[in-house]
C-alpha cells in the first residue's frame, strides 16, 4: 500500500460488540477501506449496560475518521455533559483500543511504536493462584512456577465482617508462607473486602513476609484511609481497577496513598487514558502495573503501553484464572497463542502491527451467537452468618 493511500481517511463503517464466554465483551471496528480493529469493553457483571452504551457510540461515530483517535476520545467523554464512571469509560475503552489497533495495522507498526517506541524488550508478568487453604495454594504456586512465572497474586481473605475475629487472618499468613516457600513473589489482593479495622491488622501481619504489594486494601472510596495504611506499613500499596480516569487517580497521588497504580485498560478509557495515567503516576514516583484479569485484547493493549511506560513494573495475566473455564480461556480466541508465551517470568514484546495479536473472528462470532440466549456473567452475592451483605 502506498504512502498516498495510507494518508487517506479511514472512515468507520461498522461497530460491533460480541458477548463471549467466560465473561468478556469484545468490540470490532471496521473501516470503509477494509481495516479491522479489535477492542475489549468487558465490565464484569454489567455486560448489558455496556451493550446499551454502544448504541450511542455507534450513532455518534459510524462515519467518523478512525485516525482521529484523540478527537473521538474527547467527543465520547465530554460531549454528552455527564462523563466518567464505569459504564461510559468501559464502552469508550473498547472503541479506543480498536482504533489504536486499526491505526497500527494501517501504518504497519505495533501500537508501542506509535506511542514513541519501547523502553524494554519484554514484560514481567504474574498469574493467579486460587484456593482457600495452604495446600491448594501451594499446588497452584508450583504449577505457576512450572509454567514460567516468577510472581503470582492471590486473594487475601474471603468476604469478611466489618470487624471480624482476628483468627480469620491466620489463614492468609499460612497461604503466603506456602507461596514464598515455592520461591515466588506474591501480591495479596484484599479486593476491598476488608474494612479499616481489619485491613490495618492484616497489613501489619503481612509486612514481615515482604509481599510484592497489597492490592485494594480498602474500597476505592476510602482515599484518606488507604493513605493511612500506606503510611503505616512498608509494603507497597496498589489500587486502581475501580478508578476510571486520571481525575479519579489524582487524589490518590496527592495523598500519597499509592505506590503502584493499577488502571484497567477495559475500564479506564482504553490505551489513550491508560498511557496518560501511567505518565501522571510517574510524576509522583508511582509505579505502573495494569490490572487485567480479562481477555486477550485487553492484555495486548496493556502490553503495548507497558512496553512504552518507563514506570511499568509487572502485568497481570488471566491465563487459567478461576473465572475462566476449559472451553474459554485467555488463548481461546487467538489464532497464535504463542505471542503470550511466558518465559522466565516475562512475555516478549509483541511485534505484529496494531495490538500484535490475531483474533479468530469465526470463533468469536460462533461463541457470541451461543451467548445470545444465555444470561450474562454475574459475580456472587456474599452475605455473612447474620444475613448482612458483605463485599464480594
Amino acid at each position: 500500500m502506498s504512502l498516498q493511500q495510507t494518508s487517506q481517511p479511514s472512515l468507520i463503517s461498522k461497530i460491533e460488540v460480541f458477548r463471549l464466554p467466560p465473561r468478556w465483551l469484545f468490540v470490532r471496528v471496521e473501516t470503509a477501506d477494509g481495516y479491522v480493529g479489535w477492542g475489549e469493553s468487558t465490565l464484569e457483571g454489567h455486560t448489558e449496560s455496556i451493550e446499551g452504551a454502544f448504541s450511542d457510540l455507534k450513532e455518534r461515530f459510524v462515519g467518523s475518521d478512525a485516525d482521529a483517535i484523540e478527537d473521538i476520545w474527547h467527543h465520547a467523554y465530554r460531549a454528552r455533559f455527564y462523563r466518567g464512571g464505569p459504564v461510559l469509560m468501559s464502552a469508550l475503552s473498547g472503541l479506543d483500543i480498536a482504533l489504536w489497533d486499526i491505526k497500527g495495522k494501517k501504518l504497519g507498526v505495533p501500537v508501542w511504536s506509535l506511542l514513541g517506541g519501547k523502553v524494554r524488550n519484554q514484560i514481567k508478568v504474574y498469574g493467579w493462584v486460587g484456593g482457600d487453604n495452604p495446600q491448594s495454594v501451594r499446588e497452584g504456586a508450583l504449577l505457576r512456577k512450572e509454567q514460567g512465572f516468577t510472581a503470582v497474586k492471590m486473594s487475601g481473605t474471603g468476604p469478611t465482617g466489618w470487624i471480624d475475629s482476628p483468627s480469620i487472618l491466620n489463614g492468609t499468613i499460612q497461604r503466603v508462607q506456602e507461596v514464598k516457600a515455592v520461591g515466588l513473589d506474591v501480591g495479596i489482593d484484599f479486593h476491598g473486602r476488608l474494612h479499616k479495622g481489619m485491613a490495618k491488622q492484616l497489613a501489619k501481619l503481612l509486612e514481615p513476609y515482604q509481599p510484592l504489594f497489597i492490592e485494594e486494601p480498602l474500597l476505592p472510596t476510602q482515599v484518606e484511609e488507604i493513605a493511612d495504611i500506606a503510611h503505616a506499613v512498608s509494603t507497597p500499596i496498589a489500587s486502581g481497577e475501580r478508578l476510571y480516569s486520571r481525575s479519579d487517580f489524582r487524589p490518590y497521588f496527592e495523598k500519597k496513598a499509592l505506590d503502584i497504580a493499577q488502571p484497567d485498560v477495559s475500564h479506564c478509557g482504553g490505551i489513550s487514558e491508560l498511557r496518560r495515567i501511567a505518565a501522571m503516576a510517574e510524576t509522583y514516583d508511582v509505579a505502573f502495573a495494569p490490572h487485567c484479569p480479562l481477555g486477550p485484547v485487553a492484555l495486548a493493549a496493556c502490553i503495548q503501553v507497558g512496553l512504552n511506560a518507563p514506570n511499568f513494573v509487572i502485568q497481570e495475566m488471566s491465563w487459567q484464572i478461576h473465572y475462566n473455564s476449559d472451553d474459554a480461556d485467555l488463548y481461546t480466541y487467538l489464532v497464535d497463542p504463542s505471542v503470550f508465551e511466558v518465559k522466565d517470568g516475562h512475555v516478549a514484546a509483541l511485534q505484529g502491527a496494531g495490538l500484535g495479536i490475531e483474533i479468530n473472528e469465526a470463533l468469536v462470532r460462533e461463541r457470541a451467537a451461543d451467548c445470545v440466549t444465555r444470561p450474562a456473567w454475574r459475580n456472587a452475592v456474599c452475605r455473612g452468618d447474620d444475613g448482612g451483605l458483605r463485599e464480594w
